[in-house]
């Protein structure tokens, strides 16, 4: 079956966007007719409706239209595994919203029937509209399929997941109590093994994944102030220097 093809303004008409729009998409090389004409119209065809999806709802998830073209543009593009990745991040931006609709019904309800207002509630909505710019903040570390994969093993892996947060709470307090001391002693260099342990299983063994994860860590002096960091500036770079030599041992 041939494709139809449509001209700019029917194009635009049809999915919802702007003349001037498609014009800047096709400019910078993200959305390119798939027809030009000898007498110089622009002609899009079907195909071209699934890669313009595939853009609005990659900036809807906050994608810069660079990193949107490197994406579609890609050797190993995967449309099934696009449009998976896709669902899952927005599936968590709608809960988040959700959380946050909710935070703000809430607070709503209770500012209308009493005088003094709860002030808890308004810190409901805080948290919730900061989990979700956090959100956004790990975007400029981890690629949009690490952070699928990261939110799928949150929803399938749960209990093992609260007990890996668990395990680094118990490490981090009992590495807090050792720092000053000599990071190469057996004691701080036990820690620094199942500090490794924990990480790798963070990881899976993914050096890709590992890679963004000390990419987060390399950059605290530009988080935001609204990222609650797991592990403080001081214990990092005591266990920094107990890893690194653990690493010269093993080396």
């Amino acid at each position: 079956m041939s494709e139809h093809l449509y001209q700019v303004r029917e194009f635009a008409r049809r999915s919802g966007v702007t003349v001037r729009t498609l014009h800047h998409y096709d400019q910078i090389g993200l959305l390119r007719p798939a027809v030009h004409t000898e007498s110089g119209y622009r002609l899009y065809s079907d195909r071209d409706f699934a890669r313009l999806q595939q853009i609005i709802t990659l900036k809807f998830i906050g994608l810069p239209l660079k990193r949107i073209g490197e994406i579609l543009d890609g050797d190993s593009y995967d449309l099934a595994a696009m449009l998976r990745l896709q669902r899952i991040m927005l599936e968590k931006k709608r809960d988040h919203l959700e959380l946050a609709i909710q935070a703000i019904g809430r607070a709503e309800q209770v500012a209308a029937s009493e005088e003094e207002p709860d002030w808890e509630s308004f810190t409901n909505i805080i948290e919730v509209i900061i989990m979700e710019s956090n959100q956004d903040f790990f975007r400029k570390y981890y690629t949009d399929e690490q952070l699928a994969t990261l939110a799928k093993r949150r929803e399938t892996e749960g209990e093992m997941i609260s007990r890996t947060e668990q395990d680094w709470k118990v490490l981090m307090e009992e590495a807090e109590k050792l720092i000053g001391e000599d990071p190469g002693s057996e004691k701080v260099q036990e820690l620094a093994g199942r500090w490794s342990e924990l990480v790798e299983r963070f990881t899976l063994g993914d050096p890709e994944m590992e890679k963004s994860l000390k990419k987060l860590y390399a950059d605290r002096d530009n988080w935001p102030s609204t990222f609650q960091a797991p592990v403080n500036t001081k214990l990092m770079e005591f266990m920094g220097k107990a890893l690194e030599i653990r690493r010269q041992r093993k080396g």
